[in-house]
């Protein structure tokens, strides 16, 4: 088909030649597309061929015009009815044979011709599993018949004491929700810029951090390309590359969720992957990066994706600065986790400026929105609120963690963040033991990934939630 578009562009050229200059540039062009042709084809191709003397004889039909070039098969080329320009096949070329062109009247919901609306669709994103994400309250209100204030939701990791009081003053007294939002975020990036102490040119700002870690792989990743998942880990990661094309190659963790870093090496050498992504705190099972561990990676060829979502909980200084010094870190942040805004999506990010100039020109110009923007912004006005809710949530971790180590059929993990992950024993099934939760209003999460198929994780909430989920599981003891 190439081949043959190749040498109708040559005939269009030359039917329009007409005498003169114009017509020895449209020959002398048509020229070119024939030795373009011939080059693509090659002496043992078996493409339709186009003789040369089609165009200089310039055959004229009654109305004076070149007739459109006849397309003779060689020795092993196709049957002859694929021999000739088909509208039914090359739709840009119909007007060579007009009385060919298919209709695309629909009949039934189907077009007539055999086209369905899913084969515009790429063909690796039609083979994709959707990403299962946690339900919200209001669909869980709906499915299991109770008031969202009698649902015990421990299984998204939000953190349950919400904003603080600013966000929903300035919220309600948002005076231009109809005014498109600022496409850079500059009150935003500035006001975490003081909050973080790095310069604001580092910063970028997204609709959470799921977007940022879609928007770094359309910027970096051609199809085909690979990138390097730890898992068990965010699941994130392994959807978005999947979405863009990419590759996914796995160095499984250690027994005790550490990072395999031999292993990460081994791989970046053999595989040559472009990036590779992180999370410190991991997520399901809370445990941490440490300096010289991350310093390995770093002085790998590769880029390296850092996601803190949960950084807050872990008594860890960010490594946002670290961007200054390497080229190839990226660190992501939330106010999903740390401020209660996870409803209005609100992520960020710190870039080698080298890198940022990029994504900015490629990220979607209106991605934050006013509320988010505004939002975002009063969180980080209130700095002891934040803490606070940091040292309560970190307190009550270490109360869940001790009364888990309780139930005979749990083994809680150590976490630095707001869940924590646990093997169910004694022949428990994780997946009935989620179900039975449900039942009486509490909801954890469980896993069908084979990596956690024994494990279940818990969120850290209130005080009152704890001793909720405790009752629970006492019954069920």
């Amino acid at each position: 088909p190439v081949y043959q578009i190749l040498c109708y562009s040559a005939f269009l050229l030359l039917q329009d030649g007409g005498g003169g200059a114009q017509g020895r540039g449209r020959r002398a062009a048509a020229g070119v597309f024939m030795d373009v042709t011939r080059a693509f084809s090659g002496a043992a191709s078996s493409a339709l061929f186009l003789s040369p003397s089609t165009f200089t004889s310039r055959r004229r039909g009654s109305s004076g015009m070149i007739s459109p070039p006849s397309f003779s098969s060689s020795a092993s080329s196709p049957p002859s009815s694929t021999s000739s320009l088909s509208a039914e096949k090359h739709g840009p070329i119909r007007a060579a044979t007009p009385s060919a062109a298919i209709s695309l009247q629909e009949e039934g919901g189907k077009r007539v011709g055999g086209v369905s609306g899913d084969s515009f669709i790429r063909p690796h994103l039609r083979r994709l599993s959707p990403y299962q994400p946690i339900l919200p309250f209001e669909v869980l209100s709906s499915r299991l018949g109770r008031k969202p204030e009698d649902i015990t939701k421990l299984d998204a990791n939000e953190n349950p004491y919400g904003p603080p009081p600013e966000v929903l003053q300035a919220l309600a007294t948002l005076k231009f929700p109809y005014i498109y939002p600022d496409p850079e975020s500059r009150r935003l990036c500035a006001a975490l810029s003081e909050d973080s102490g790095l310069g604001a040119d580092y910063i970028l700002a997204g609709c959470g951090a799921d977007e940022l870690i879609d928007l770094i792989m359309r910027c970096v990743l051609d199809p085909g390309d690979k990138i390097v998942d730890c898992p068990p880990t965010f699941t994130m990661y392994e959807f978005d590359a999947a979405v863009n094309g990419a590759l996914v190659i796995k160095v499984p963790r250690k027994s005790d969720f550490s990072l395999d870093i031999p292993g990460i090496i081994d791989v970046v050498e053999q595989e040559k992957p472009k990036c590779i992504f992180l999370t410190s705190p991991n997520n399901p099972d809370g445990s941490i990066i440490n300096d010289e561990d991350l310093m390995h990676i770093l002085g790998l060829p590769i880029l390296v994706v850092l996601d803190e979502a949960y950084v807050e909980f872990s008594r860890m200084e960010s490594r946002m600065a670290w961007v200054k010094e390497y080229e190839n870190l990226i660190v992501l942040r939330t106010f999903s986790k740390r401020a209660g805004l996870a409803g209005l999506r609100v992520g960020y990010g710190a870039f080698p400026l080298s890198i940022i100039e990029y994504l900015r020109r490629a990220k979607q110009p209106y991605n934050v929105s006013v509320a988010a923007e505004v939002a975002a912004c009063a969180a980080l006005s209130n700095p002891g609120y934040l803490e606070k809710v940091k040292h309560a949530l970190v307190a009550e971790r270490e109360r869940l963690y001790n009364l888990l180590s309780e139930v005979p059929f749990l083994k809680p993990y150590p976490s630095h963040s707001n869940f924590i992950l646990c093997e169910v024993t004694g022949g428990r099934d994780p997946k009935k033991l989620k179900e039975d939760l449900v039942k009486m209003g509490v909801m954890i999460r469980h896993y069908s990934n084979k990596e956690l198929q024994g494990y279940v994780r818990v969120s850290v909430g209130k005080p009152e939630h704890t001793d909720i989920l405790m009752k629970c599981l006492q019954l069920l003891t």
